[in-house]
């Protein structure tokens, strides 16, 4: 599904990523690991099509498309999602009416027609129920006074609702307790589907102790330093990440 090829890339003339190289099939979930600074963010804001990130070489190719200098709205409709770190506020625009407007857009794209209000409505019951939504909350303005972990039970809202092909969630666990985590995790897994992939952006291995990975990948100062599974983790835990390196 997810190709990147010697990707590198810079912000000011400094070097973030440096020959990146990562794939991830269909109905897979991949964790990406690694300290603060070690460029996980760049990656996925890449992926997505930000364009503060000037790119040096490489290439993103999704479903075997070259996605690398696509805008972010045009990788959107051709189903990949990003979950930001701390998601902004907008005032005057609810949830529902939000993410309406983000899957009519994506349809349109398709050329498929506007979803039904009774589709739409059947949906969101089903996907608020999931993780826990109440109608009051759905009617409010886009993460406006939202605390931490509403704010992420509101980016798996959207996940689920617009059913992308590839989902990054980027820091999804920062700032839970375990009992928000799990609550989020378990979200997670019943609303992806068969074809979904999953990159997982995480500091820490809590997250793993309710989604298992197929795969683990650290990033360490720009550069991918090691893939592994779910042991992998437990050895970070064990040596941290400069430790860690020692043993590679």
């Amino acid at each position: 599904m997810l190709k990147i090829v010697d990707l590198s890339a810079s912000i000011n003339n400094k070097i973030i990523l440096n020959n990146i190289n990562l794939n991830i099939n269909y109905n897979e979930v991949h964790v990406l690991m690694g300290p603060n600074g070690s460029g996980k963010s760049t990656l996925s804001s890449l992926i997505a099509g930000k364009t503060e990130f000037s790119i040096i070489k490489g290439q993103i190719l999704f479903e075997k498309q070259n996605i690398t200098y696509l805008s972010p709205e045009e990788i959107a409709q051709r189903g990949i999602f990003l979950s930001f770190q701390d998601p902004i506020e907008i005032p005057g625009i609810s949830i529902l009416n939000f993410i309406k407007y983000s899957i009519n857009e994506i349809r349109k794209s398709q050329k498929l027609k506007a979803i039904s209000s009774k589709d739409f409505l059947k949906k969101v019951y089903k996907v608020s129920k999931i993780i826990g939504f109440n109608k009051a909350f759905l009617s409010r303005y886009m993460n406006c006074g939202f605390s931490g972990g509403e704010k992420k039970r509101c980016e798996i809202f959207q996940m689920g609702m617009i059913e992308p092909k590839l989902a990054i969630l980027d820091e999804i666990d920062s700032g839970l307790d375990l009992d928000a985590l799990k609550i989020i995790a378990n979200g997670i897994l019943r609303l992806k589907n068969k074809k979904t992939s999953l990159l997982i952006i995480t500091h820490y291995n809590r997250v793993l102790k309710f989604i298992t990975p197929d795969k683990i990948h650290i990033l360490y100062k720009g550069k991918m330093i090691k893939s592994g599974t779910k042991n992998l983790a437990l050895k970070i835990e064990k040596y941290g990440y400069e430790g860690l390196k020692k043993y590679l």
